[in-house]
């Protein structure tokens, strides 16, 4: 099993470490010949979504990487990652538009910037959440399941093999959100070893 990390910009080496610490096979995508290796999941990080937008055109990765989306390739976007697969975008263009969200770019204003709370993560425990400049998920389409709400906005959602959080577990230290991307991950390679 191995999980491609898009590397252009952002946290791509806190997931990275996250991955390390769960001892799962991962590397980085940079230019169009990282995706000739065989990839079980993606995790697209957190940063400036429409510097990585146009980096994933300008280095032609995006069709690529839409396409294996499409065809089922679990996918984790934390944040900008959130911002670039959803379908809307309020005041913004879809850059992957693939999954069912509205979402609302820095929608805590960038003068609150960043904040720090607890709260649930699949109806399970309360897990730390990191949110920088964060976005939030305004509304959802039938086929979506919201797994994570604070002070009433959608920060974390799944559907089929989509997985968004508006919050950076990658900084903290509890490992559950990962660990429920991994689980994805080897749902996906079974099928299709079978």
């Amino acid at each position: 099993m191995a999980v491609g990390i898009l590397a252009l910009q952002g946290a791509f080496a806190e997931h990275a470490a996250v991955l390390d610490k769960l001892g799962v096979p991962h590397f980085e995508i940079r230019q169009k010949r990282d995706l000739d290796q065989p990839m079980n999941g993606l995790i697209i990080p957190g940063g400036e979504s429409t510097v990585m937008n146009k980096l994933l055109r300008e280095l032609d990765l995006y069709d690529t990487l839409r396409e294996q989306i499409q065809n089922g390739l679990p996918v984790f976007g934390t944040c900008a990652g959130l911002i670039l697969l959803a379908k809307q975008i309020d005041g913004g263009i879809p850059c992957f538009s693939v999954m069912d969200i509205r979402v609302k770019r820095n929608a805590y204003g960038r003068q609150l910037g960043s904040f720090f709370t607890d709260d649930r993560f699949g109806g399970s425990k309360r897990i730390p959440m990191t949110f920088i400049r964060a976005p939030y998920i305004e509304s959802v389409g039938n086929n979506v399941e919201v797994l994570s709400i604070v002070d009433s906005n959608i920060v974390a959602a799944q559907q089929d093999n989509m997985l968004v959080t508006a919050f950076h577990p990658e900084l903290d230290m509890d490992l559950t959100v990962h660990q429920h991307f991994i689980r994805m991950v080897e749902q996906f390679r079974l099928k299709n070893a079978g």
